[in-house]
């Protein structure tokens, strides 16, 4: 913990010459509230990294940790709601005015018409960012289906939770392991299930005017933590509690691979810039033992 909180003080006093924002030095207990034990993932030593709180309608909703130089979230933490799977509609796309060099307000905001998006295109992704690019369509790693409340649900609609995806993987591979995913927290996970959805990256960009703007990512991963789930779990299901994750290359015609934390966690080691310290679940979601009371 010592070294992340070093991690993370670092980071936040390097943007605060560049970025003119509200930042937390340490995200608040109720933003914490998005994390298993309320612990971040630790070890990433990624350049230019942000913590974004994303706020909707006066409401924390989940975690980012953002790349304000590759314009895309390392990963997206969330608490995952029983849900039909149903998807948002009409909601406009968003960009997050913490990134802001002028805003005053820490809450996701629609894109104004006739916008003029100075103030913030430095630091993030903007719509004319996926506009011609025509290889890649907008995949939310926070997805609108594994959340029940409407408000919820449209708060994923920013473009601070999107990376560039394939659309033969997004549509045909990626979202059925969420559809998979969903129906297993819904049907197996008692307690809160705790998920967090990232990327790799390797060098490629997408460009707009010539310059480098969106990174676009060669591996999606995601990991969930139950720890309070149904003991009674038909064992093909119950061997995938309380953690389990999943990984695929972001092209045509792939498989997911699903395997456990821990493993996940050494193919991240081999294809991410993160310390050797790194997990993404305090403990890897192994529950603290019970205490022992001496009479």
């Amino acid at each position: 913990m010592a070294f992340f909180s070093l991690v993370i003080f670092l980071v936040v006093n390097a943007f605060t010459s560049v970025v003119r924002c509200r930042v937390e030095k340490e995200l608040s207990a109720e933003c914490r509230g998005f994390f298993y034990m309320g612990t971040p993932p630790a070890g990433l030593e990624h350049d230019s990294l942000r913590f974004i709180c994303q706020r909707y309608n006066k409401k924390p909703r989940y975690v980012t940790l953002y790349n304000t130089v590759d314009h895309i979230p390392i990963y997206s933490a969330y608490t995952f709601k029983r849900t039909d799977g149903e998807k948002c509609v009409d909601v406009p796309w968003m960009y997050e005015p913490q990134l802001s060099l002028t805003s005053d307000t820490d809450e996701m905001q629609p894109f104004p018409s006739g916008y003029r998006h100075m103030s913030f295109e430095d630091a993030q992704a903007v719509l004319e960012d996926y506009t011609n690019a025509v290889l890649y369509e907008r995949g939310s790693l926070n997805p609108d289906e594994h959340q029940d409340d409407p408000e919820d649900k449209a708060s994923t609609y920013t473009l601070t939770n999107v990376v560039p995806v394939v659309p033969d993987f997004n549509n045909r591979v990626w979202s059925k392991q969420e559809h998979i995913i969903r129906k297993r927290l819904n049907n197996y996970c008692r307690g809160t299930a705790y998920v967090v959805t990232g990327i790799t990256t390797s060098g490629k960009m997408i460009r707009r005017n010539n310059l480098n703007r969106v990174a676009v990512p060669t591996y999606l991963w995601s990991a969930y933590c139950c720890a309070d789930y149904d003991h009674n779990t038909p064992y093909d299901e119950r061997y995938r509690f309380p953690s389990f994750a999943h990984y695929c290359l972001n092209e045509d015609d792939q498989q997911v691979v699903e395997l456990s934390v821990q493993k996940l966690k050494e193919f991240l080691k081999k294809t991410m810039f993160v310390d050797q310290n790194f997990q993404v679940f305090l403990s890897d979601c192994v529950p603290p033992a019970p205490s022992k009371e001496h009479h």
